[in-house]
């Protein structure tokens, strides 16, 4: 049967679908972001401390996409994305109200392992479900979508907890994704090209997960995957602690809007799968990545206005590399597609919680030079691994 063409009704089904499905995962997930300073206040924390609170749900996530994708396999991708994202908001409801910061993280640990049904999951069922020659383009539209969840979760969450507090602002948001998820299991087409997995042993996993692990490409774009998504974090992460100091001495409201940055991820992971259409992966991927590294490097200037227009063009060079990366990593592998995509998201979100979290003590350590220094090394990495395992594998 053949896969949805570009431009039919149930093409644009599927694509709305999982721009709702990226809001509702990921406005929760990055929602304590924006209100970092208020959590560490209120709790005792410090900042390296306060931004666990970031790095649990996405460690959960991390350790969870694997297993969710041995799910999708056996009940069906988007039966198990839509109780990911249902277990996901209840979970996200408990995380705001957890009297202590130790219950706080539990629950956030327990959220990320329900979000990462839909990463685990999105890309390998528009693979399936969509026409071939479109497939960059969908991934590059559902990247789009978690973009804009990203920016939703800041932009409510913190001016929210600006006039009430950090939890009423992390409700307010979970609300939000609620809504996104009813949308998402309206609007997405059923499953017509699955192929249920049955009476596999726990060898037979093992051995499909490795499949990809040999494929050296694979292997350099979850790499790449680690380091270029730990950086985005950490910059993400710490710089609202930058913003509410001196010089600039913002008001957290000020601060959220600061996500608005965002949106040049919103416009540039859909370009950039239609690029990689075009001119092929692999020059798209590393483009994107000097487009990243330059953009960060400009954050190290005085000015608000240049260190804002540096988070813009270092988000948009992060998005671009994102959405071309996460395709690839999805179309490559053949015999275990939604594997592959469950180890390039635990390389991307362990990336998230090990180097997001290491950025603070950059950040203790040397302010905000030794963040930028430390992002930027993960970077340059990023561009030594492109070269050396995925060179022009599969521009195509």
């Amino acid at each position: 049967m053949p896969g949805h063409a570009r431009g039919s009704t149930a093409y644009r089904r599927l694509l709305a679908a999982l721009v709702l499905a990226g809001v509702a995962t990921f406005a929760q997930l990055y929602s304590p972001q924006g209100v970092l300073p208020q959590i560490a206040d209120d709790l005792g924390a410090t900042a390296d401390r306060a931004a666990l609170a970031v790095s649990a749900a996405t460690l959960g996530l991390a350790l969870a996409v694997v297993p969710w994708s041995f799910v999708g396999d056996r009940y069906g991708r988007l039966r198990a994305m839509v109780a990911a994202v249902v277990g996901a908001t209840l979970l996200g409801l408990a995380a705001a109200w957890a009297p202590t910061f130790e219950l706080v993280l539990l629950a956030r640990l327990l959220e990320g392992a329900f979000l990462g049904g839909v990463p685990a999951l999105a890309m390998a069922y528009l693979n399936d479900e969509v026409d071939a020659r479109s497939a960059s383009v969908a991934a590059g539209w559902f990247v789009g979508g978690t973009t804009v969840g990203g920016l939703l979760g800041r932009v409510v969450a913190t001016p929210v907890a600006d006039l009430t507090s950090w939890r009423v602002g992390m409700t307010a948001v979970s609300a939000m994704a609620a809504a996104a998820a009813v949308g998402f299991v309206l609007l997405a087409p059923r499953e017509r090209r699955f192929v249920r997995v049955r009476g596999e042993t726990f060898l037979d996993r093992t051995r499909r997960v490795l499949t990809n692990l040999q494929d050296r490409a694979l292997l350099g774009l979850y790499l790449v995957a680690f380091l270029l998504m730990g950086g985005f974090v950490a910059v993400y992460n710490y710089l609202a602690f930058r913003l509410v100091a001196a010089p600039y001495l913002l008001p957290a409201w000020a601060v959220g809007l600061v996500f608005l940055a965002y949106l040049a991820g919103t416009v540039s992971a859909p370009r950039a799968g239609v690029l990689a259409a075009r001119h092929g992966r692999y020059a798209v991927l590393v483009a994107s990545v000097l487009v990243m590294l330059a953009g960060l490097l400009a954050t190290l200037t005085g000015p608000l206005w240049l260190v804002l227009l540096g988070l813009v063009v270092m988000t948009a060079g992060f998005f671009g590399a994102h959405a071309v990366a996460s395709g690839w990593a999805g179309a490559r592998a053949v015999t275990a597609r939604a594997q592959s995509t469950g180890l390039y998201n635990l390389a991307y979100y362990g990336g998230s919680s090990l180097l997001g979290w290491a950025g603070g003590l950059a950040l203790e350590a040397r302010g905000w030079t030794g963040v930028v220094g430390f992002v930027a090394v993960a970077i340059l990495l990023s561009l030594v691994v492109l070269r050396l395992l995925v060179g022009r594998a599969g521009v195509a």
